[in-house]
């Protein structure tokens, strides 16, 4: 048996080794077909395209992303010709949550924005829309959810329109999946929908957002809040040196979360092939700084709580680092120092 495996993924390196015959690592990126040509499985990150030039004539049967996105695997061609394929559903859920309060805090502490009594809208429930509702909920905001495939399974109670929400949210907050109803949902109708002065925060996929019609819409929102670009790594400048922060598609950047996603993947191929020594395997936490720790922010002002997040997660050294190096937005997310995640519930 024989396992291709992109070198980024954390904690992976001699896991396999024991159990099969073959295990090649490869930058996620140069991956081809010759290398799958007679490969069983193939272990990947967002980075490495499966279509049909990686895939036709391949021996591949399953792909694990140790990811939640799937939009660089090409389903259509995998259920044709038999490759199962699995990700890491809310693998990251956590180390969004974190950024995107961090963020949120961060730049409301800076700009002596009052957060209390402040509308939240989460567009997109699933795994970490629905931690950072849960968290919302928990801080004192008023939460807006806004998911029309749940609303349409579950029923429309709890749920609302995406333009009720932008009419009503000082905060607005993407965690969609990218696909052919999310692409550039973000648009010039989205923008003058938006209350003057809300907060925009994207840490789900860039090419939900329009680029274009965000930069025009910029001097009527509030603070601006980007991890995630359209065409990266190439991404646009004049957009990074408009918002308020800017990051390397890192906000799911957590060990936990790292952790977590490594581990599905491995299950995943485990599972597969009958591989039973490894059906729960999980990373140990090596490095006892890094284990996730609970906060207690209970009848701590605006400022305290900015503070407590900033300590756990200091957002802004990751938004002056990108900005330091744009043209590095690949080594910078390689090479990642993981931080721990943090809770309060």
């Amino acid at each position: 048996m024989k396992i291709v495996i992109d070198k980024a993924i954390p904690f992976i390196e001699g896991v396999f080794e024991p159990y099969v015959q073959e295990v090649l690592y490869k930058d996620g990126r140069e991956i081809c077909r010759e290398d799958l040509l007679d490969a069983d499985a193939l272990i990947i990150r967002t980075r490495t395209r499966c279509n049909r030039k990686l895939l036709h004539g391949t021996t591949v049967k399953i792909i694990a992303t140790a990811t939640i996105g799937t939009d660089h695997i090409d389903f259509n061609f995998c259920r044709r010709h038999g490759i199962y394929v699995r990700n890491a559903a809310g693998c990251n859920a956590g180390g969004v949550m974190d950024y995107v309060f961090s963020a949120l805090y961060g730049t409301a502490s800076r700009k002596t924005i009052d957060l209390s009594g402040a509308t939240f809208g989460v567009i997109g429930v699933g795994n970490v829309g629905s931690r950072v509702a849960s968290m919302a909920r928990y801080l004192g905001f008023k939460v807006y959810q806004c998911d029309p495939p749940r609303a349409k399974a579950e029923g429309p109670e709890g749920f609302c329109s995406q333009e009720e929400l932008l009419q009503n949210c000082q905060i607005v907050t993407l965690h969609v999946p990218l696909n052919h109803t999310t692409r550039h949902m973000a648009n010039k109708s989205f923008f003058h929908h938006m209350l003057p002065g809300a907060f925009f925060i994207n840490s789900s996929r860039g090419e939900v957002v329009d680029e274009k019609a965000l930069m025009k819409a910029i001097p009527k929102l509030g603070p601006v809040i980007i991890d995630t670009w359209n065409n990266e790594p190439k991404i646009n400048k004049k957009l990074m040196d408009a918002v308020d922060i800017a990051t390397p598609h890192i906000a799911g950047y957590s060990y936990q979360g790292k952790q977590n996603g490594t581990a599905a993947a491995v299950r995943a191929v485990a599972r597969f092939f009958g591989i039973e020594e490894l059906y729960d395997f999980f990373p140990p936490t090596t490095v006892k700084e890094l284990e996730a720790v609970r906060l207690d922010v209970k009848g701590m002002n605006q400022g305290q709580i900015a503070s407590v997040f900033q300590y756990n997660y200091p957002v802004f050294t990751d938004d002056f680092m990108f900005r330091l190096r744009p043209d590095d937005f690949e080594d910078l997310r390689t090479n990642y120092s993981y931080r721990k995640e943090f809770y309060i519930e």
